[in-house]
């Protein structure tokens, strides 16, 4: 359910995280009616591509693996930009973790065994004009979903208005040039206390900011503590000496990616790997870690170290 917060944006829930949408000068009445559709095209994502409901799309799909299955649009195009991640990252993006995070004891929708057809090569194979796909293993689209989502959802407020900033759980998208005119501000949570900021990044045209952080998604599992971050290459959670990666960027599936794969180099890799991204990262002992590329849009770090702490109307909207 939509409901109006005291700065004038508007919540709910949504793929497992809250969900807001800021409408700056936009009428109430219009305002709270792009919001609810907002809610409802989510509600469509949510359906097509979560694993934790055995109703969804995917869930379906990872019950037929091996076999040509037609899948909704939406689905489909999930897969079809998975598979541009899977290439683009060099396959550190790679949906095919499900398993691996299951034995960690990260579980969702139970699955009934998968049927014993061989497919082709590659993970994924495709039919487009019948949009049907045939897959190699069971997928998990945590690592593109909100961001697509998000992607997605932000078409309703655009056809309206030019100016908005929808945020799914850090996966944001901001459009336009801010309540004041100035641009928008978001601010990064410190994943080693939520509750306060660690850092602080001015959109002046807007963009898309994605953070893939284990603050929340870590536990214990035979005595060893892991988190939902898998990397491909080892089956085991990935980026060691890492707590949490931002990345700023023009589309916030893209956004999204670029974090998970990021998060995988570790502390002493994501330097290197960034090469032209704008990454903001937090490695385990506090420290901030700022690509080239990220600086223009970096304000504020915590402890004063490029200036002072945001207040009144500067404080970073999230």
């Amino acid at each position: 359910m939509v409901t109006r917060g005291p700065d004038g944006s508007y919540r709910w829930t949504a793929m497992h995280s809250p969900v807001s949408l800021h409408l700056p000068a936009v009428d109430d009445a219009l305002a709270l009616a792009i919001a609810r559709a907002t809610e409802e095209d989510f509600e469509v994502s949510e359906q097509a591509m979560s694993r934790f409901r055995p109703s969804a799309d995917l869930s379906r799909l990872n019950e037929r693996v091996g076999l040509w299955t037609a899948v909704p649009p939406r689905l489909y195009d999930a897969l079809a930009s998975s598979l541009r991640a899977y290439r683009r990252t060099g396959g550190l993006f790679d949906p095919r973790i499900l398993e691996r995070l299951e034995e960690y004891g990260y579980v969702g929708a139970q699955r009934g065994a998968a049927p014993a057809e061989s497919p082709g090569p590659g993970w994924l194979e495709r039919r487009p004009r019948r949009r049907e796909v045939r897959t190699s293993a069971p997928l998990d689209l945590g690592g593109i979903g909100k961001g697509l989502g998000v992607r997605w959802s932000a078409r309703i407020a655009r056809r309206v208005t030019g100016n908005f900033l929808l945020n799914a759980g850090g996966d944001l998208l901001a459009s336009g040039n801010g309540p004041d005119g100035r641009g928008w501000q978001v601010g990064i949570e410190d994943p080693r206390r939520p509750e306060d900021m660690i850092a602080a990044l001015h959109l002046p045209r807007g963009g898309a900011v994605c953070t893939s952080s284990i603050a929340r998604h870590r536990w214990q599992h035979d005595g060893e503590t892991v988190h939902h971050l898998i990397d491909p290459r080892t089956g085991r959670p990935g980026g060691q000496g890492l707590l949490a990666v931002t990345v700023v960027g023009q589309d916030p599936a893209w956004a999204e990616v670029w974090s998970k794969t990021l998060f995988l180099y570790g502390p002493e890799g994501i330097q290197a790997a960034c090469g032209s991204l704008a990454a903001v990262w937090v490695t385990d002992d506090g420290r901030l870690g700022i690509s080239p590329a990220a600086r223009p849009f970096v304000f504020w770090r915590a402890r004063g170290e490029t200036g002072a702490a945001p207040s009144g109307p500067e404080r970073p909207q999230t």
